[in-house]
């Protein structure tokens, strides 16, 4: 029904007026008189002819022409209430109109702001993965070379960080511009890029992760994906983010782009001796990657398996030292070392008795850990092979072990020697994990709980996509939920639950458990059924 419609409906039109008022022709009105008397009787009056006529003086004087004169007066009245009412009317309809016009006119401009968003998070996500292998190859081959100028002492440990750091912020514009110079010798190269990087500012941090896993090279429990996924973040964030491993021969290589050996003698010290290392430089998912290859002590990771031997502390502080001999040895000076779990917790203390003063007076270290009941104990003797002093570390206050206290212990030594310490968990709080779950830490932890954060494993939705999964039986996103209740009554006929999209579901999975965590998670099922809600674990 339109607008015109009702308004027009709720007027009265002239006509109706001019018809109430129009008093030449009307007949005279008969109407039936009748009076009560005193004793409640009525006569009827209507034998005795009455005409009462519209416009005949009446007892107030007033002439039929005063009276045509004032009905007159009225009708121009009404007319004139008619004229504002109509003209009130297309008021409204011109109002209405121009807040249509308006309401469209902004839904438009979100529209179009909505798909600019969209094209701008595209353009970053291809900038921040070097729009391709092409790219990425040049890209690292500059970072390679800029290596290589140091190694060679044609630049200073500040000017190689400085131009390290303009080679990321630019890569999309270097990699373009650099291409054709790449040939040319080291010189020709260095002075192109003081060219480029004359009056370019100091951008983000820089930030080493010195590590044992990385997603999907070499994945054994959480650290992998958490590994890639928090350098994907930072790098989208503009930090410049490289990983370091050991080159396992159980590594799988398929996803590194680009792989290639330095031809470069890298030494680190371990037991007494400089033992001669290959370093191996490559891409993957858009992180420069430095894989460390020890040749004297080659078995120690050409082994079937990562972790598990009897040697591990062995291997992995070889590990550790080699790669802050690297780091030093090719003048890198990142901001942050990001060290992982017992594996790499001995880069804390050679850090600062030993390296902190070769060029790295402004890094500072941060250790994660994803299971504080790996610990390695060790016979303090061993911190000799990497050349820390024993004695000078087997105290309560650095790496004794609170309760063994004839051994050192590994993971300890990285909380002391850290600036902050990260402990991943999206179940427990800080005083929870200090006073119930550190696993002989306890003291420590007090000791040192304002440098230590608690934080959920996170979720890299760059990896996961339920809207482009297309081995989801229907996709859906944030905005439209729908086909996540389909997939959940997949998943339900799939584990033989009963098929109920209103039934809650609750998924774990977990890389390891302990038996007390397990026998937990048990009687957590066995409330939850009788509850209702529906439980699936995988272990």
């Amino acid at each position: 029904m339109s607008m015109n419609f009702l308004i027009n409906a709720a007027i009265p039109s002239p006509l109706y007026f001019s018809q109430q008022l129009n008093t030449t022709n009307r007949k005279p009105i008969r109407a039936p008189l009748r009076c009560s008397t005193n004793n409640g009787e009525v006569n009827d009056l209507s034998t005795i002819p009455s005409q009462i006529e519209l416009g005949a003086q009446d007892n107030t004087g007033v002439s039929k022409e005063e009276f045509r004169s004032s009905s007159i007066e009225r009708e121009m009245k009404n007319n004139d209430i008619w004229r504002l009412f109509k003209e009130a009317q297309r008021n409204i309809l011109y109002l209405n109109k121009q807040r249509l016009d308006a309401v469209e006119e902004l839904n438009k401009t979100n529209r179009e702001k909505q798909l600019l968003l969209e094209k701008i998070e595209q353009l970053e996500v291809e900038k921040q993965a070097g729009l391709g292998k092409g790219n990425l190859s040049i890209f690292w081959e500059l970072l390679l070379r800029i290596d290589s100028m140091v190694l060679t002492g044609m630049i200073n440990s500040g000017e190689a960080s400085n131009l390290r750091k303009l080679v990321f912020d630019y890569k999309v514009s270097v990699a373009d511009l650099f291409a054709d110079i790449l040939p040319e010798g080291d010189a020709d190269l260095l002075a192109e890029l003081r060219r480029f990087g004359s009056g370019s500012k100091k951008n983000g941090f820089h930030i080493i992760h010195i590590c044992t896993e990385m997603d999907p090279l070499v994945s054994i429990g959480s650290l992998a994906s958490y590994v890639t996924g928090l350098s994907g973040a930072l790098q989208r964030k503009g930090h410049l983010v490289e990983v370091i491993l050991p080159k396992y021969a159980c590594m799988n290589l398929d996803g590194v782009q680009g792989l290639r050996e330095i031809k470069v003698e890298c030494y680190s010290y371990f037991n007494g001796q400089l033992h001669a290392n290959k370093i191996w430089i490559g891409v993957v998912s858009g992180i420069g990657v430095t894989f460390i290859q020890p040749l004297h002590y080659s078995s120690f990771f050409n082994r079937e398996s990562v972790y598990g031997y009897s040697d591990d502390f062995e291997r992995f502080t070889y590990f550790s030292r080699a790669s802050l001999d690297y780091i030093v040895k090719s003048r890198k000076q990142p901001d942050v070392l990001h060290i992982h779990n017992w594996e790499t917790a001995i880069v804390g203390p050679l850090f600062w008795d030993i390296f902190v003063k070769q060029g790295l007076e402004g890094t500072r270290i941060l250790l994660s850990c994803h299971n504080l009941n790996s610990l390695c104990l060790e016979h303090p003797d061993k911190l000799a092979l990497c050349g820390l002093d024993p004695a000078r570390l087997h105290r309560p206050d650095r790496l004794q072990d609170n309760t063994k206290t004839h051994l050192v212990n590994i993971l300890k030594g990285g909380v002391v020697y850290s600036n902050k310490v990260v402990i991943v968990s999206s179940m427990h709080s800080k005083s929870r994990i200090i006073r119930s779950l550190s696993h002989g830490l306890e003291s420590t932890l007090a000791i040192h709980q304002d440098k230590l954060l608690v934080a959920p494993c996170g979720f890299d939705s760059s990896t996961w996509d339920p809207s482009n999964d297309k081995f989801l039986t229907e996709n859906y996103c944030a905005e439209d939920m729908k086909g996540k209740t389909v997939c959940k009554v997949t998943l339900q006929q799939q584990l033989g639950l009963s098929k109920d999209a209103s039934t809650i579901v609750v998924g774990c999975i977990f890389s390891d458990v302990s038996e007390v965590f397990l026998e937990n998670l048990k009687a957590v099922v066995r409330g939850a059924n009788v509850r209702g809600i529906q439980v699936c674990n995988s272990v």
